[in-house]
């Protein structure tokens, strides 16, 4: 059931002139993109500057799915959700200073790939690239349809198959088109306008309800008409809900699990997952890497006044709709009877937003949810095209992975759409909860796996492989159970077994990553340990070593390679041998001026191929340029790398002094 559709003409102006310049920044940055070899496509040609690197992680982790969800998770249970977002201040800056130089170095587009050459394994490559596609799929592709459901149908009255197909449609286009580079310009700009809009809403609502202190009092008297369901408890605010720092049996948010669990999941998220670990990849040298997760990690302080107090302020402002406690009113109000929490900042858009400021906020969204999903299909055709069909097909071309990676595009399009009715009949009553339960059962292995790989050279394959094998049976295994034997509703007797309701998901994931720590350990000391010459540039204690293979040490003839001084700068730039033969001249010249027929121009524009510069000399080129790339880019200058250190003691000393502050 829609709520009260209020938008004007003025706020439908505004909505479709933010989409024009959305397209219009889109086609701007396909001209600029190198979409014709891998490099260009899937990492943006490792040129992005630390501003849009910053930006690119903020809307990718705050995007439209974290608004609706943790806005919606505040109005529920009070302030305790900004710990994914406080423990995240510090995870974001371990990518850029620890996770990321290693990865840059070892000169890799995904995860998996990581892992196959700090291993040698293939099973752990391809193991974990399907669990990265299934995770995709699981979380946040669903979570993104979820939120376009909950947009399109429940807020704006809009037909939701019809809206839904042309957002899809034309996210898949321009990811298809631009790759990474526009995808991360189109992140740029959606960020600046969801940071504008999100503050004007967030001073209103404040304002609205008399402050901070108006939302102390205010919250705790939040009942829809004085509503009481079931056994008198059930749509009562908890009287915790300005603390993080809970009770160890709290049923949401132990300190157990908003401290350590919270931590694990925001460190598997931030270092080891495709689509946040991807932008740091294109960034262009590690320097650059670090400033856009020290901007990230900044920005992450913005949350709590900007998605969290305004939600809670949503539920003391509005408790007849977002604070529902009965299945018969929330599924009058909203459609859901598990609870009408999700709605609570689309609501308070609706009803306090001036009008044109209403349209842009839902133009932002809805823009930042295609944002969301083009990364969702970028990385996905990364890790299917680099890591699964370069395996089936080891001696496919590069045009040939252009056109596999775009044609995987299309396919996970047709797949979100065809997601759409299982979403929209099968809805959570809180969205954060239902990603946060399911990363917690299969995260933790994956990021035990990787953290040893890159601490402790001594861990070889053996002990990788087990230690995510004993952790995806104990995560499966209670994913299962809790999917099978769900909570039941408030007011009615919870007969699960006690390790189902007592033993919350946070602190599961704690354990479960502490047992893989273990069987990791314990099977590589009793297995061979692989050669040191294996580890080259591949651990924390290696990513420095100057020996280099002897695939790296062969560097493409015709290519010159120098380093500014400054921040930024790799510059690359081709020397054209004076023995070209005429014949070679002349054949170029040939083919640069063939007549092709229309459908084969725009195919070739489509998937960016050059026929001067898509054949199998150049690819292997590109291959030798990657790796010398990754040398180069570890360079720092001394002056820009103090500022960077500087600002990382500021921002973990702001993340401190959150955590106490809001114990």
């Amino acid at each position: 059931m829609a709520q009260e559709n209020t938008l004007e003409v003025a706020d439908y102006g505004v909505m479709a002139g933010h989409f024009v310049l959305t397209v219009a920044v889109v086609i701007w940055s396909i001209t600029r993109s190198s979409r014709g070899h891998s490099h260009g496509y899937f990492l943006a040609g490792r040129d992005m500057a630390w501003w849009l690197v910053g930006f690119s992680l903020y809307i990718s982790d705050i995007g439209s799915i974290s608004l609706i969800g943790i806005a919606g998770a505040a109005a529920a249970d009070g302030i305790a959700v900004i710990c994914y977002e406080f423990t995240g201040i510090f995870c974001v800056l371990l990518l850029g200073f620890v996770f990321a130089p290693v990865y840059i170095s070892a000169s890799v587009y995904t995860m998996p790939e990581y892992l196959r050459k700090r291993f040698g394994s293939r099973r752990l490559q391809i193991y974990l690239a399907v669990q990265n596609l299934l995770l995709l799929v699981f979380t946040k592709l669903s979570a993104g349809v979820f939120v376009g459901v909950l947009i399109v149908q429940q807020v704006l009255g809009w037909d939701v198959y019809l809206s839904l197909l042309v957002l899809l449609t034309g996210t898949a286009l321009y990811t298809l088109l631009g790759g990474l580079t526009a995808i991360i310009y189109t992140d740029a700009l959606q960020t600046v306008v969801l940071l504008v809009g999100s503050t004007v809403l967030a001073v209103i609502a404040l304002v609205r309800i008399e402050g901070y202190d108006g939302l102390q009092s205010q919250y705790f008297l939040s009942l829809p008409n004085g509503e009481l369901h079931g056994n008198g408890t059930c749509g009562l605010p908890d009287p915790q809900a300005f603390h993080i720092i809970r009770d160890i049996s709290d049923t949401h948010y132990p300190w157990t699990g908003s401290v350590f669990g919270a931590s694990v999941l925001s460190a598997w998220y931030f270092c080891t997952n495709q689509v946040l670990v991807q932008r740091t990849l294109a960034a262009r040298n590690t320097l650059h890497a670090k400033a856009g997760c020290i901007l990230e990690a900044y920005l992450k302080v913005l949350p709590l006044f900007l998605i969290v107090l305004p939600g809670m302020a949503s539920r003391a402002l509005f408790s007849d709709t977002v604070a529902c406690s009965s299945p018969e009113s929330c599924t009058r109000v909203c459609g859901n009877s598990k609870g009408c929490s999700n709605i609570a900042y689309p609501t308070l858009i609706l009803q306090l937003m001036p009008v044109g400021l209403k349209g842009l906020m839902f133009a932002a969204i809805l823009t930042a949810l295609m944002s969301s999903l083009s990364s969702i299909f970028n990385s996905g055709s990364t890790v299917f095209t680099i890591d699964i069909w370069k395996k089936i097909r080891k001696r496919a071309s590069e045009w040939e992975i252009m056109i596999v990676g775009r044609l995987f595009i299309v396919v996970f399009g047709g797949f979100s759409i065809a997601w759409l009715p299982i979403v929209g009949g099968a809805r959570e009553g809180q969205l954060l909860n239902y990603l946060q339960s399911v990363n917690s059962y299969l995260a933790p292995p994956v990021l035990a796996c990787f953290v040893m790989a890159i601490a402790w050279s001594r861990v070889n394959e053996p002990g990788a492989f087990w230690g995510l094998l004993v952790g995806l049976i104990l995560g499966v295994a209670r994913m299962i159970a809790d999917f099978a034997l769900p909570a039941p509703p408030c007011g009615i007797p919870d007969n699960r077994p006690g390790i189902l309701k007592k033993f919350h998901f946070l602190n599961y994931a704690c354990v479960l990553f502490v047992l893989c720590i273990i069987v990791t350990v314990v099977v590589s000391i009793l297995t061979k340990p692989q050669e040191k010459k294996d580890l080259v540039r591949l651990t924390w204690s290696t990513k420095s070593d100057l020996h280099l293979d002897e695939d790296t040490r062969t560097e493409p003839k015709n290519m010159v390679f120098s380093v500014s001084k400054e921040i930024g700068a790799l510059e690359i730039s081709e020397e054209i041998p004076e023995d070209i033969s005429e014949t070679s001249r002349q054949g170029s010249s040939t083919k640069a001026t063939l007549e092709l027929p229309a459908w084969k121009k725009v195919l070739y524009w489509i998937c960016g191929y050059n026929a001067l510069h898509n054949d199998s000399e150049n690819a292997e080129e590109h291959k030798a340029i990657e790796r010398r790339m990754a040398l180069l880019a570890m360079e720092e200058n001394p002056k820009w790398r103090r500022v960077v250190n500087v600002n990382l003691v500021i921002c973990l000393s702001v993340g401190a002094f959150l955590w106490g502050f809001f114990r």
